[in-house]
């Protein structure tokens, strides 16, 4: 690979970071570099926002690869209720094509009431969850359509705690013992009382996130160093011992679907852009205090994480000049992708 050292094609990534701190991480074949702004170290804890969704992925694709569930399941067959309707799948659930809406009814009249401005989420609950499911309306038959659903990702975590044997509050469990303790992610949770970077929203500083029924689609903290870890993961699925979690590492690469007139694929939850030298995966995620993102070539063993403390903001440039810099980190960027972005 020829360029510029690493460490120097972050640069302009890490200035582009809106918030006060920021941590940007790469890898590249042998390569590795971190670059931080601000008081944060590689262990230092960031809410990710949507990219928990890609643990919940990882977390279906460990179950079924164990047997204890399929992707062809009806989610209800976990619940203590049938669904009404055509099958809602957990495939359907992990590929955003559910039908179920953004946010469950009732969720953003109960946040204005009681905690908009501070902790929205707070006051629902995993039954609060459970009954919203119970009177929603599918926007459209499952399987049909893509729609984006933190409803249905936090759905799919609750199901999966459930088939495994617990409760829909079991996730975080759930997620330490399979996923984040064998791959040795020690600073990966979704605990809002253990210490993290204070995140800002208009300037003004947020208290942790908390959101008992979403957790599984957004509750997730992590490290610069454990996302890193992660992609590293992603990209040698063969370095982990444990057999079923190492196909679990290689089923959410796995295309399910393609987006209307995008070009683009669902994965589990991943995004995938086709290339001729090879697909980049990718994922990005914000809260009221934070924007993140992961993405990763697997052909050329390349991957970005890119954290900053500063809620996303209109047209995300923080996370297109990460998905910019992670092409121009490849052997081959395409035509009109820079560093800081892809022009449109």
């Amino acid at each position: 690979m020829t360029g510029p050292p690493l460490a120097d094609r972050l640069g302009p990534l890490l200035a582009a970071a809106g918030g006060p701190v920021a941590a940007v991480a790469a890898v590249r074949g042998a390569e590795r570099a971190v670059l931080f702004r601000g008081p944060v170290g590689e262990d230092s804890r960031f809410e990710t926002g949507s990219l928990t969704k890609t643990f919940t992925a990882l977390l279906l694709a460990e179950l079924a690869a164990r047997g204890e569930v399929r992707y062809g399941d009806r989610a209800d067959r976990y619940l203590p209720f049938r669904l009404p309707g055509p099958p809602l799948t957990l495939l359907h659930l992990a590929t955003h094509t559910s039908g179920l809406p953004r946010l469950p009814p009732g969720l953003l009249s109960r946040a204005v009431r009681s905690g908009w401005l501070s902790n929205p989420y707070a006051g629902f609950s995993e039954d609060d969850l459970l009954a919203s499911l119970r009177r929603t309306r599918l926007r459209h038959r499952p399987g049909t359509r893509v729609l984006y659903s933190n409803f249905g990702g936090a759905l799919l975590g609750h199901v999966l705690a459930r088939a495994a044997g617990g409760t829909g509050g079991d996730y975080p469990a759930l997620l330490a013992d399979r996923i984040t303790a064998p791959l040795g992610l020690s600073h990966t949770d979704c605990d809002a009382d253990t210490p993290q970077i204070t995140g800002y929203w208009h300037g003004r500083p947020r208290p942790a996130l908390r959101m008992p029924g979403l957790v599984a689609a957004g509750a997730v903290r992590s490290s610069v160093r454990d996302l890193l870890h992660l992609v590293g993961a992603l990209l040698d699925p063969d370095s982990v011992p444990d057999p079923a979690l190492r196909t679990a590492l290689t089923e959410v690469q796995r295309p399910r679907l393609g987006v209307p007139r995008t070009g683009a694929r669902l994965c589990l939850v991943w995004n995938l852009r086709p290339r001729p030298d090879g697909a980049l995966l990718h994922h990005s995620g914000g809260t009221r205090g934070f924007t993140a993102f992961t993405g990763f070539l697997p052909v050329s063993g390349t991957g970005l994480v890119a954290l900053t403390n500063t809620a996303p903001t209109p047209l995300a440039p923080f996370v297109q000049a990460a998905y910019g810099t992670l092409h121009a980190l490849d052997a081959r960027p395409p035509e009109g992708c820079g560093p800081l972005g892809c022009e449109t």
